[in-house]
């Protein structure tokens, strides 16, 4: 990987980790058409940067992050099911991620429902919530969360639904997103240095100051992604995020059957 490879890595990173697109999805096709998916220390690369991109939670709401004990209680709850989950069905969750079939139809599926989401929760800014009303809503939430250990599936859009059917609104359930991100993405990230360490992998210089390039990159652009994802979802709504997946499943359905091989991170 060089320094142009990791630049372009991390803008993709940057723009899909808190869109409802998939960033794994989109990582598997920036990867494999520069060449570089089968390289080891690809997966860590996009695993890592993916602190770039908590940072930029962090900064735009840092008010968010001291306003009460209860913030971080409806959080840790929410995290609570992807742990566990991720635990029992390690095994079937890394046999999924080799599957470039399982994340064009996650894709296609997603797209599908984000096309009707606008429909199915029409009256989401008049009646939504801009909180979250209990720690039971929070853990169901969580749940949508497991959803996408698909990959294809999206994690911000499987926790941006969770978040409407729990009455909020379109950009609180956006906002919760964000937040949940901070220690799923944390967590993913150490556990992905975790095992790097554990088997003994070492990362040289050259390594290391690619994963500083990479998330600065992935910072100041999800920076620019959040905000302008939050002002269009509300004023726009859900449908062009559906006819986007549309058409990244069915372009990686096309390439997959005339012999283009993804290469799975």
């Amino acid at each position: 990987m060089n320094y142009l490879q990791a630049i372009i890595l991390a803008i993709i990173e940057g723009i899909t980790e808190f869109l409802p697109v998939s960033s794994t999805g989109h990582m598997i096709i920036g990867s494999s058409v520069m060449g570089i998916a089968q390289q080891e220390f690809t997966k860590t690369f996009t695993v890592a940067i993916q602190f770039g991109a908590i940072l930029s939670v962090i900064v735009l709401y840092w008010k968010r992050f001291f306003q009460s004990a209860d913030f971080y209680k409806k959080l840790i709850i929410a995290f609570i099911p992807a742990v566990l989950f991720g635990i029992l069905f390690k095994k079937q969750i890394n046999l999924m991620l080799g599957n470039v079939i399982v994340v064009a139809c996650s894709l296609l599926i997603g797209g599908i429902i984000f096309l009707l989401l606008d429909k199915w929760f029409h009256r989401a800014e008049e009646k939504g919530s801009n909180e979250l009303n209990s720690d039971a809503s929070a853990f169901k939430i969580g749940l949508f969360q497991v959803i996408a250990m698909i990959p294809g599936v999206s994690r911000s859009a499987a926790t941006i639904i969770g978040g409407l059917t729990q009455n909020l609104n379109k950009r609180a359930a956006a906002e919760f997103s964000f937040f949940l991100a901070v220690p799923t993405m944390f967590a993913a990230t150490c556990k992905e240095l975790y095992e790097l360490y554990k088997e003994g992998g070492g990362i040289s210089h050259d390594q290391v100051s690619l994963l500083l390039v990479g998330n600065v990159v992935a910072f100041v652009v999800a920076l620019i992604a959040i905000r302008a994802f939050i002002s269009y979802l509300v004023r726009h709504g859900f449908k062009v995020f559906g006819y986007y997946r549309i058409i990244i499943g069915l372009t990686i359905l096309i390439l997959h059957f005339v012999g283009i091989e993804l290469n799975m991170l």
